[in-house]
C-alpha cells in the first residue's frame, strides 16, 4: 500500500508495525518485522528524514536526536509515526502530481504520433505479427482500460492463452471496468472454460450468448480495438489489426452493440438469486445455470459438459424446474422464470 507513495517493503513493514502502537523500541521493530537491526536502524533514520518518525522520551514528549546519530536514539530510544494526515500528505500530492506529469506527456505523445507524416497509416491501422507481439498488444488494450471493454470471444485462442486472457479480465473488473462479453455458443464448450467464466460473472463480468460471430475483437475504451487475422508468414504467424479512434473503429463497436443486443444473457447475476423461504419454492444456484443456458438455446449435452454434470442430472434439474413454474413444455418454463424474476 505505502509502496505506491514511494516506501520500499522495509519501510513500509517499520511504519505498519509503528501505526497501532504509541511508541516502540528498535528492538521491538526487529522482533516485529523480523528485520536486522542493522536495517531497522537505516529504515528509522530514512523515515525520520522523511518526517514520518520521531524519537519519543519515555513520558511520551518529543526529543531531538543524539547528534551523529540522526533517529537511532541509542538502546532506549523510541520512536512513534507522525500523524499520517500531516506526514503521508506531501507524499500523496508528489504522486498525484507525478501522474499528471505522466499523463499530460501520454497525451502529448499520443497526438504526436497521430499526427506524424512518417507513420500515415499507423495513426488508424497497425499490423501486429507474431505470438508475443500479438499477445502484447492486446495486454496493453485490456490493462489500459479505464472505463470499458467490449470482447467477442469465438473459436480456441491463437496468441494469448487463456489463463493470460482470464488474468487480464481478473485486473480490469478490480480495477471497475465495465466489462462486457459476447460469445459463441460453442466457446463455452468444456467444464473449465464454462467455470471460469462464471466466475468471472460473479466478479462483475457481462455476459452474452449467440449462435455466431464474424470475427474476434476486443474494443478498449472506444479509443482503439483489435481484431486477429489469419495465419500469416512463411510460419504461420498469428497476426492482428490494431485499430485506433476512427470510422473503422465506430464500425466495430456498432458491431458490438449490434451482437450483443441480439445476445442473449447466460448466467443469472448473484443479485437475482434469492434465497428459498417457507411461502415459496425457489430453484437452486445450480437449477438457475441450467435454466439460463436453456433458455440461451444450449442442449442439455452441452450443457452437461459446461457444468461438468452428467446429461441426467440436467434433465432432472429441468423437470425440478417445470415442476416448480407448473409448467408442461419449456417455453412455458421460459415465460414463468420471466414472470417470477428467476433470472
Amino acid at each position: 500500500m505505502l509502496q505506491a507513495l514511494g516506501l520500499g517493503s522495509a519501510e513500509e513493514a517499520v511504519y505498519t508495525a509503528l501505526l497501532p502502537r504509541s511508541s516502540a523500541s528498535a528492538q521491538e521493530l526487529v522482533r516485529q518485522t523480523g528485520l536486522e537491526r542493522a536495517e531497522i536502524a537505516r529504515v528509522l533514520l530514512d523515515l525520520a528524514a522523511r518526517g514520518l518518525v520521531v524519537v519519543v522520551s519515555e513520558a511520551g514528549g518529543e526529543v531531538p536526536a543524539p547528534a551523529g546519530r540522526g533517529a537511532d536514539g541509542g538502546p532506549g530510544a523510541r520512536y512513534r509515526l507522525t500523524p499520517p494526515s500531516v506526514a503521508l500528505a506531501p507524499l500523496l500530492v508528489e504522486q498525484r502530481n507525478a501522474l499528471q506529469r505522466a499523463e499530460n506527456a501520454f497525451s502529448v505523445l499520443t497526438e504526436q504520433y497521430r499526427s506524424t507524416a512518417a507513420h500515415p497509416a499507423g495513426s488508424v491501422v497497425e499490423v501486429v505479427v507474431g505470438v508475443e507481439q500479438v499477445a502484447h498488444r492486446f495486454h496493453q488494450l485490456e490493462l489500459g482500460a479505464q472505463q470499458e471493454l467490449l470482447v467477442f470471444l469465438v473459436g480456441a485462442p491463437m496468441a494469448v492463452p487463456r489463463e493470460d486472457t482470464d488474468m487480464a479480465e481478473s485486473s480490469a473488473l478490480d480495477r471497475g471496468v465495465e466489462f462486457r462479453v459476447v460469445a459463441t455458443k460453442d466457446y463455452l464448450d468444456g467444464h473449465e472454460v464454462a467455470a471460469d467464466m462464471r466466475a468471472a460473472i460473479t466478479a462483475g463480468l457481462e455476459l452474452r450468448l449467440v449462435d455466431d460471430l464474424p470475427l474476434k475483437l476486443v474494443v478498449s475504451d472506444r479509443e482503439r480495438a483489435m481484431v486477429p487475422l489469419e495465419m500469416a508468414g512463411p510460419c504461420g504467424e498469428p497476426s492482428a489489426i490494431v485499430v485506433h479512434r476512427s470510422g473503422l473503429l465506430t464500425a466495430l463497436v456498432h458491431l458490438f452493440e449490434k451482437e450483443w443486443d441480439r445476445a442473449r444473457p447466460l448466467y443469472p447475476t448473484a443479485s437475482g438469486v434469492r434465497a428459498q423461504t417457507a411461502a415459496e419454492q425457489w430453484p437452486t444456484e445450480g437449477e438457475l445455470e441450467v435454466l439460463s443456458l436453456l433458455l440461451a438455446g444450449i442442449s442439455d449435452r452441452r450443457t452437461a459438459s459446461q457444468l461438468g454434470v452428467s446429461i441426467r442430472t440436467v434433465e432432472r434439474r429441468t423437470r425440478r424446474l417445470m415442476d416448480l413454474a407448473g409448467a408442461d413444455s419449456r417455453l412455458q418454463l421460459g415465460w414463468h422464470a420471466a414472470r417470477a424474476g428467476w433470472l
